[in-house]
């Protein structure tokens, strides 16, 4: 019945355009054998869905989210507060009194997502697949509710060996043992988050595999003298390398990563001369998972610099500035993060969160100008219980999760120091319908 429906309205739209339109495509149309032509639209149409039907397959996936969010402060944070970082410092009015010790109160269903995977015919011998996956918290806070890319790519496997081509998860975000909290922010600021276009192949050789990435910068860009953006990495012609070696059975996963990126804030400086000054930027990373039938254990360590593109604490800060052509050199940032993820199974899901990372300042002294996240705070940590109900498609989860940033002021090698705490409480309701 579909196959007929189509072919109808194949041969009513190319009659409507011959009906219509007046122009030479259309004429030459006209001139030739009507009969012709609309045997030879059934003909394709009738093989072009045929082959459609034995050969692709399409899933349709996603879920609706409801989400409830309270704060007992003002936050760093992306889409309304949804998406949590830490909490604002101390700005003082007049009289002394803190404006951001105020809390705040959010409903939300921005996080609904859709998403759909084409299996298609093999592809020199690779079974081949794409995934697109979509969601509507938008690009940008003027953009809330707007319906943005996540996911787009293409992945061909031949069994030992496989290839993404596409926009996915950073290569420092493992898929596979990240954390699991109920909030948006993947574990951010402590477990590298992003998602950005790349190529990825990975190696098997048994349980042991070897995996290289080649990056580029979209969605999560780095900051710089125009703000943040994706420029600093294309105008340096080099993409994000990242290699990475695991170690997976069933029941246990460990792997180690390592990565390297470089910046060119500028190709001139404020008093118009040249400059091909870069920025460079490294990291290092170790993480493991373990498994039983109903407890989960995750742990990972991060070390390296210039990682506010990673969705962390750091960047980088001007080292010099020459007096006459105001050419600037710059000096990365190092920072360290660690946490772990505990959870059980056993009806009611529980789990904690525990996370911590530090600004490590810089090797070299460097001016009072940084293109960073966090650069007046010290460090940072999170303790987050976290307790969920699963029943058949639906989750309903609760979290409490406290947070809590030492800012300060950083000296001449931009370590933060006389720092004072400020937490924030955050109560957070999630309600998801999977299908």
């Amino acid at each position: 019945m579909s196959l007929l429906i189509s072919t109808v309205i194949i041969i009513s739209f190319g009659q409507l355009l011959c009906s219509i339109f007046d122009n030479p495509i259309v004429i030459i149309i006209k001139r030739t054998n009507t009969k012709k032509i609309i045997a030879g639209i059934i003909f394709i149409s009738q093989i072009t869905l045929l082959i459609a039907q034995d050969s692709f397959n399409v899933e349709y996936h996603g879920y609706i989210n409801w989400t409830a969010i309270y704060d007992s402060r003002q936050t760093v944070s992306a889409r309304e507060g949804h998406f949590l970082l830490y909490p604002k410092g101390l700005s003082a009015d007049a009289f002394g009194k803190d404006i951001n010790a105020v809390p705040n109160l959010n409903f939300s269903v921005i996080q609904t997502r859709v998403s759909s995977k084409v299996t298609t015919p093999t592809f020199l011998g690779a079974k081949t697949y794409g995934l697109i996956e979509a969601e509507f918290m938008g690009n940008s806070e003027a953009d809330v509710n707007g319906f943005r890319l996540r996911h787009a790519f293409i992945n061909l496997d031949w069994g030992s060996t496989s290839l993404l081509i596409g926009q996915t998860w950073i290569p420092m975000f493992i898929t596979e043992a990240f954390p699991q909290q109920i909030g948006s922010n993947g574990g951010a600021p402590f477990q590298p988050f992003g998602r950005n276009p790349q190529i990825r192949l990975t190696q098997k050789f048994g349980s042991i595999s070897l995996i290289g990435t080649m990056m580029t910068q979209r969605d999560y860009v780095s900051p710089g003298p125009n703000g943040s953006s994706s420029e600093y990495m294309r105008n340096s012609t080099l993409p994000d390398f990242n290699l990475q070696v695991r170690y997976n059975i069933p029941s246990f996963l460990v792997g180690v990563s390592g990565q390297f990126k470089k910046l060119r804030p500028s190709t001139v400086s404020e008093l118009n001369h040249y400059t091909d000054e870069t920025v460079s930027g490294y990291s290092f990373m170790a993480f493991t998972k373990i498994t039983t039938s109903n407890f989960n254990f995750l742990a990972e360590g991060v070390y390296g610099t210039n990682l506010a593109d990673y969705t962390m604490l750091g960047g980088y800060a001007v080292k010099s500035t020459d007096p006459v052509t105001k050419v600037q050199k710059y000096e990365p940032l190092k920072t360290y993060s660690v946490w772990t993820d505990f959870s059980y199974n056993n009806f009611f899901i529980y789990g904690l969160f525990l996370g911590y990372t530090e600004n490590l300042g810089s090797t070299e002294q460097v001016e009072n100008q940084y293109f960073a996240r966090g650069s007046n705070i010290k460090s940072i940590y999170r303790i987050a219980p976290r307790i969920s109900f699963k029943h058949a498609e639906l989750l309903i989860s609760l979290e409490y999760e406290l947070t809590a940033a030492a800012y300060g002021i950083p000296n001449q090698k931009g370590i933060v120091e006389n720092t004072t705490n400020f937490k924030n409480n955050r109560v957070y309701t999630s309600v998801y319908y999977f299908f």
